[in-house]
């Protein structure tokens, strides 16, 4: 059996990745001043921080079944047997309700549809194995259940500047917004059970740092990790995690660094950065 795996935009693979694991991205939307909807793909985190320095409003829709029954009845015209899409988390956005809804309008039961509960390479590493799974000659079957694995055992960690811009998007309560802009804390927080939940209250921006570096080394002390470094618009904190991570960590570590886009990037705010962390690591066969 030949399987397609499918994702959508938010997996923000590093540079190559997608097209060098044979992974196909259906794009996420983004709109300024309610202007029609951009893919993702052509609205880079520049014209996100040009749009808000210009104090216009942002905002980012999911992808629709219809881009989603392109994707699916292409791969299966190509020779795909059956197809494995792996979205971002459901109670995130709407992406994986419309991937179901095409799912079933493709083929039921050669299109399979996996809810990584999380974004980010959260969803990518997920999406990654469950590519070297169907390389390997795996089944569907095989296929789904291994991008199900990976997704349940990602973690993801981040830090942002405000939590103004998750408030505004409602991936978090008002009254935690409000309370860590009242204490100015720079809140370390991570997506549990597919929801944007704060972890740690920290005072200052260089405090999550170091908590983030802890944590990600304490991964790393109970065995082989992957982790990707995730930031918008602060490379060189992204970098320098990165670098503290690869000499504090487990020999095996394996880290990447890569920019989140607009969609994710419009409720995080610039100056964010995070690790996505996948205990037992994750290993291209090729």
């Amino acid at each position: 059996m030949s399987v397609a795996v499918v994702t959508d935009s938010t997996a923000y693979f590093p540079t190559g990745f997608a097209q060098r694991h044979a992974v196909r991205v259906v794009p996420l939307h983004v709109s300024v001043q309610a202007a029609d909807p951009v893919p993702e793909h052509e609205f880079d985190s520049r014209r996100l921080l040009a749009a808000w320095e210009r104090k216009q409003r942002v905002t980012t829709s999911g992808a629709g079944v219809g881009e989603f029954t392109a994707a699916y009845r292409e791969a299966l015209s190509s020779g795909a047997d059956g197809v494995v899409s792996v979205h971002l988390s459901r109670r995130l956005s709407g992406t994986w309700d419309a991937a179901r809804l095409a799912a079933r309008e493709v083929d039921p039961e050669r299109v399979r549809v996996v809810d990584s509960r999380s974004t980010a390479m959260g969803l990518g590493f997920a999406a990654l194995s469950a590519a070297e799974s169907a390389r390997g000659g795996a089944s569907l079957s095989a296929v789904e259940s291994r991008a199900a694995l990976i997704a349940q055992r990602t973690r993801t960690l981040f830090s942002v500047q405000t939590l103004e811009h998750l408030r505004r998007g409602g991936r978090i309560g008002t009254a935690a917004a409000v309370l860590g802009t009242a204490l100015a804390i720079k809140p370390l927080l991570h997506v549990h059970e597919g929801r944007v939940e704060l972890l740690e209250k920290v005072r200052t921006t260089a405090r999550a740092h170091a908590r983030l570096l802890d944590l990600v080394c304490r991964s790393a002390e109970e065995g082989p990790v992957s982790v990707a470094v995730h930031h918008l618009a602060a490379p060189e904190w992204a970098e320098r995690l990165a670098d503290q991570l690869r000499r504090q960590a487990s020999a095996a570590l394996d880290c990447v660094v890569s920019e989140v886009g607009p969609v994710v990037g419009a409720h995080i705010g610039p100056g964010a950065l995070g690790a996505v962390v996948l205990p037992g690591g994750w290993r291209p066969t090729a």
